[in-house]
């Protein structure tokens, strides 16, 4: 059966759950939403390109050797948006880099979360997140109950998808890759995550085309929700 075919049967079968913050817990564009009216017409190309060159900047620092945390890379991102996009009021940086650090998370986290846990599942993050950035996204979303470890890469100073930064998961909790299950929106990360031997679901809200087809997702899901049936 072909990864786009495939219907997750697993229930809460894996000893821990894993979950990528950014863009699978918590939604990335929200940020920008919050300050939509004042961006203007241009918001949504200036939330895909932070974005992107947040990405792009932790790729480009680990195979570099040259570690800069993710708070900074997210800022230095957003410099280059506001470069990038002179008719937008560099004013809004603060308000934006504020709205960062609160973003929303998506709507059914808090019930899947809740329906894993009441099924003994471990609960953890793995993210490229600073642990105070982890703490405030966590808090403003109000799932800290829901969460039982939270892994950053800050620890080893090199991002995803450096196999050291997976294997934060299976040190810490002491369980082989294959009682895992990693849940990312990051197609890139779902290929690392997989590459390392994790059961890997891939939430593919936006339904973009596969790609990395020899580092295929065990599941592709369209929301987390799809953890629950």
């Amino acid at each position: 059966m072909s990864a786009p075919e495939r219907e997750h049967t697993e229930g809460a079968g894996f000893a821990a759950y894993v979950f990528d913050a950014y863009g699978t817990l918590f939604d990335v564009h929200s940020a920008v939403r919050r300050h939509q009216q004042a961006l203007g017409a241009h918001h949504q190309a200036f939330s895909d390109l932070w974005r992107t060159k947040q990405l792009e900047y932790t790729w480009v620092r680990s195979l570099a050797g040259q570690y800069r945390d993710f708070a900074a890379l997210t800022e230095d991102a957003l410099d280059h948006c506001l470069a990038r996009f002179p008719q937008i009021d560099r004013g809004l940086k603060a308000d934006l880099l504020h709205a960062y650090q609160r973003l929303d998370c998506f709507a059914e986290v808090p019930e899947v979360l809740t329906w894993l846990r009441a099924r003994a599942a471990r609960i953890a993050i793995l993210s490229n997140g600073t642990p105070a950035m982890l703490e405030d996204a966590i808090a403003a979303a109000g799932i800290g109950s829901l969460i039982d470890d939270v892994f950053s890469v800050d620890a080893l100073k090199i991002y995803k998808t450096a196999p050291a930064a997976y294997a934060l998961v299976t040190d810490r909790l002491g369980l082989a890759p294959d009682e895992i299950a990693f849940q990312s929106s990051n197609r890139w990360d779902i290929a690392g995550a997989k590459a390392f031997g994790f059961t890997c679901h891939w939430i593919n809200r936006s339904g973009a085309p596969d790609e990395y087809a020899d580092l295929a997702p065990d599941a592709i899901l369209p929301t987390l929700k799809g953890l629950t049936t």
